[in-house]
């Protein structure tokens, strides 16, 4: 195996597979992946080159691991590679089925043998081994290994009786290495008699955590793997905390996600037709509820609640059979008990096939259960999800997911519903980016059987992950920041660590047209670039100008710096032209968060940002959190007013603070000396068709105007006694500014304070902010808090 090969992704979202059979056979989650055509090998992640100025200190590790690459492969794999795909259930066939077909397409590196266990050989299930016939693979071994009875010790028979049918298969075909997927008990036997035969073994989507007895058996193949296939970075960080060998895990995404990315524009109105009837896309409801097997007594109660709750609700409604774990037989009882297999809302299906199901997931108003499906693939097409109870407990998930943990009562599930149903959420894909398969076939192929056998397990001290794809090419977790400002649209890439790896600035357009267009421009081409500069991008922060509800995406109300910009959805049209998450929030919010995340406020839990610019903006922390407000207008900083009858502010009051310290305000004095010839003093200069600015009102000042200064202070002096009233008001413990003019008033701004403050307030400290450049870092961190914290 060669040394460090693992592939980090462009991950947004989630994806969606399941539907179960009536009792019988054993999947958790059931549907087909019936025409998946082979997926080549030119996937072009693999040759990226890393931007000089965004590489690490390991340069001359990895170059020495490629060395070592080259050798390596010259001597191993003289051979073909003997790959056995062992596949229990519809469900995991969707997943190994695009494997599959990778490796079925480079038959000179490998040779592929399927064998079938589990419910594929039920005839409850429809037989579904013949999903696999009809994709023209050739099945080398069918083997009934599934003990009916739906209870505890059925489940124990049935890994049993694999574990004494297996041997002679492996004994006969001789693989090299065998595929596993999941956490099923029938995928635990595999693994268990792969391992006492020495047979290497992948282990696709390790790592994970869903909160049932599965994670015990995902954990368990887990350690009798030799390598890993894991979909996010949170289950890489799992395995490297299980002593897993770095080396050998690669961050490949989901393997349906290579199909399912690709399903939702693909005609749908048959598909709703034939499994739902006369329906309007989100207008019906998807139901997939599986027992829990460490609590049966409580999960068949909470699937009585679920149905109670749906007939009520009163929506068409397509009902999936649960999976076979021991508890289904219950589950289907009520489903019997109250009648819906005949109520003229209901569709009860034991399973329907992967590419329609999806589609039915991809338009639905709402999803309700337990599945995986919910809580990973769904978020793929921004549909929302009820999650019911604890079986997908520790699962990452989108903002499209609303947990129930508790679903003990009908109300309960009935508010869950009005909530969700009928919403729309950005798309993720935290799960995949579609370029799963390319990477498995690579890291296959990478695979050197004259390593040794015996695993190694790297035990604590665990290093810190550095997530390195297949071409050992380290990538950074970025965000694309943009900024909306008067007069420039700023866009940026910016790490994890608060470093803008690159920047572009274009003039900010006049109308709400060009500035949508050129918005997505810019974006498209940023986030292309990113993949260049070995970023990925994990989502879109906007820090704009005005009041905006963040909750939605919408700009409410604009400032006049930035015309037609009213009632405008940022969220939508980036959301779906870029596939990722996006969040919106008011300049000065944003400052605010850029100061808590990497500048002056981190660590602090109360504390107020005032931005001093062309306006007057701020942000308010509060107990580490930003406060928005009851109508999303907290923060507007710049209109407290200090004087009744002060100068007439942009807002069209009088006196508010900005009307006297901000740019424009100290532009318009300025202008007022210069009319008056008493601006240019000697050692200044002012060309005739050079526009008269506040840098000019700070030059004079410093050179002895005493008509600049007196201007300069009055304008200090507003802005300290609206702090002033901030400190009596919500008594923070510290005051940051920013903004060109923040030196300018920082030592009148603590006079004021020590002037005309309470004692209380008097030493609270106020500092300038150290950050270049806070409107997009605040844009960024919106992205990056959320995105490292979505674990639930």
């Amino acid at each position: 195996m060669q040394l460090a090969i693992k592939e980090t992704l462009h991950f947004i979202g989630s994806s969606g597979w399941v539907h179960q059979g009536s009792g019988h056979s054993t999947s958790r989650d059931r549907h087909s992946l019936a025409h998946i055509r082979p997926i080549g090998m030119e996937n072009n992640h693999y040759h990226r080159t890393v931007n000089s100025s965004v590489r690490g200190p390991h340069e001359q590790y990895f170059e020495n691991l490629s060395r070592r690459k080259v050798v390596m492969e010259k001597h191993a794999n003289q051979r073909k590679l003997r790959v056995c795909v062992a596949t229990c259930n519809r469900a995991d066939y969707s997943k190994l089925a695009p494997i599959m077909f990778g490796i079925k397409a480079e038959p000179e590196h490998f040779e592929l043998s399927v064998v079938v266990i589990g419910s594929h050989l039920i005839d409850d299930y429809g037989n579904t081994y013949r999903m696999i016939e009809q994709d023209d693979f050739d099945i080398q071994a069918r083997l009934h290994t599934i003990v009916r009875g739906e209870d505890e010790a059925a489940m124990v028979e049935s890994v049993g009786l694999a574990l004494v049918k297996l041997p002679d298969v492996l004994n006969r075909l001789k693989p090299d290495i065998i595929v596993v997927h999941g956490d099923r008990f029938d995928a635990l036997a595999l693994a268990t008699t792969a391992a006492l035969m020495n047979i290497r073994i992948l282990h696709i989507e390790g790592g994970e955590v869903s909160g049932t007895i599965d994670d015990s058996i995902r954990h368990s193949i887990t350690k009798l793997s030799h390598y890993h296939a894991c979909c996010t970075r949170s289950a890489e960080q799992h395995l490297i905390a299980m002593c897993e060998d770095h080396d050998r895990i690669l961050l490949a995404g989901c393997p349906s996600y290579d199909k399912l990315l690709n399903v939702k524009n693909k005609d749908y109105m048959s598909v709703i037709k034939m499994w739902i009837g006369d329906v309007k896309p989100g207008d019906y409801i998807v139901a997939l509820q599986h027992p829990v097997t460490t609590d049966i007594k409580h999960s068949v109660k909470m699937f009585e609640f679920t149905l109670d709750a749906l007939i009520s609700f009163n929506k068409r409604t397509l009902v999936l059979f649960p999976n076979i774990d021991a508890g289904s037989k219950e589950m289907v009882r009520v489903m019997r008990k109250k009648g819906v297999e005949h109520h003229p809302n209901f569709r009860a299906v034991k399973h329907v096939p992967f590419e329609q199901f999806i589609q039915l997931v991809a338009h639905a108003g709402c999803m309700i259960g337990n599945s995986s499906c919910g809580v990973r693939e769904a978020g793929a097409f921004g549909t929302p999800v009820i999650n019911l109870g604890t079986r997908q407990t520790g699962r990452e998930t989108g903002e499209n997911v609303l947990h129930v943990r508790d679903a003990d009562t009908e109300n309960k599930i009935i508010h869950a519903l009005q909530l969700q149903f009928g919403k729309r959420y950005p798309c993720s894909k935290i799960y995949g980016d579609g370029s799963s398969v390319p990477r498995i076939v690579k890291f296959l192929k990478s695979i050197s059987l004259s390593e040794p056998l015996q695993k190694k397990f790297c035990f604590p001290p665990v290093k810190e992950s550095i997530s390195q794809d297949i071409d050992h090419i380290l990538e950074t977790l970025s965000a694309l920041a943009v900024d909306l400002g008067g007069t420039n649209l700023r866009i940026a890439i910016v790490s994890m660590k608060g470093e803008i790896i690159k920047k572009y600035v274009q003039p900010n357009p006049k109308t709400y047209e060009d500035r949508i267009e050129l918005i997505i421009k810019m974006c498209v081409e940023a986030a292309s670039e990113a993949i260049t500069l070995n970023c990925r991008i994990l989502g879109v922060g906007i820090s704009t100008g005005g009041r905006v509800n963040p909750h939605e995406g919408v700009v409410l109300h604009s400032t006049k710096l930035i015309q037609e910009w009213s009632s405008v959805d940022l969220r939508t049209p980036l959301s779906d032209t870029l596939h990722l998450p996006v969040w919106v929030d008011n300049d000065g919010n944003c400052a605010a968060l850029a100061e808590r995340k990497f500048g002056q406020g981190k660590g602090v839990a109360d504390f107020v940002s005032i931005i001093t610019g062309t306006g007057i903006g701020g942000g308010v922390i509060h107990h580490n959190e930003l406060v928005h407000g009851s109508s999303y207008c907290a923060g507007e900083l710049g209109h407290i007013m200090v004087s009744i009858d002060g100068p007439e502010c942009m807002c069209g009051s009088h006196g508010c603070i900005e009307a006297y310290a901000s740019g424009i305000s100290l532009q318009r004095e300025a202008k007022k000396l210069h009319d008056e010839d008493s601006l240019i003093l000697e050692g200044m200069s002012l060309k005739n068709d050079e526009s008269v600015t506040a840098i000019h009102l700070i030059q004079a000042a410093k050179l002895g105007n005493n008509k600049a200064s007196n201007i300069l202070k009055t304008a200090g002096t507003a802005l300290g006694i609206g702090i002033v009233n901030i400190l009596h008001t919500i008594n923070p413990s510290l005051i940051i500014l920013s903004g060109v003019l923040a030196n300018q008033y920082i030592n009148v701004v603590k006079e004021v304070i020590r002037q005309r403050g309470l004692p209380s307030v008097q030493n609270v400290e106020v500092v300038v902010s150290n950050l270049s450049d806070p409107a997009l870092l605040g844009a960024a961190s919106m992205v990056l808090d959320y995105t490292t914290r979505r674990t639930y």
